[in-house]
């Protein structure tokens, strides 16, 4: 479960973070997670459980926002949301496509004390 490795960094670099603002402690982060990061949401979510314990976001909120996949087929230049990772222009069929967001996995805001 490479969910448990994000979540570990994710605490790492929000204890970063707020010991560079001689923060004691964290009492909120905010995630953005894109649908097409390859990222299980619920498996990370076990995951931040076990990996705030005994840190500085230990009785921080935790709050996960979800970025829809997006992308654009290079043929007929339309824009879609795609179903999968393999996707398929719905207008015209071409495998030529670029998915344009929903790869991210990004710590958007930490909140300190």
């Amino acid at each position: 479960m490479h969910e448990f490795s994000i979540a570990v960094n994710i605490v790492e670099i929000a204890e970063e973070t707020a010991k560079l603002h001689h923060a004691e402690k964290i009492s909120g982060i905010v995630l953005e997670i894109g649908e097409a990061s390859g990222i299980v949401p619920e498996a990370l979510e076990m995951a931040m459980q076990s990996a705030v314990k005994n840190t500085m976001l230990e009785n921080a909120k935790i709050t996960f926002i979800y970025i829809p996949a997006k992308a654009i087929c290079n043929d007929c230049n339309k824009e879609f949301n795609p179903d999968n990772l393999i996707a398929v222009c719905p207008h015209c069929s071409s495998f030529n496509v670029t998915i344009t967001s929903g790869k991210e996995m990004r710590v958007k805001s930490i909140e300190i004390d």
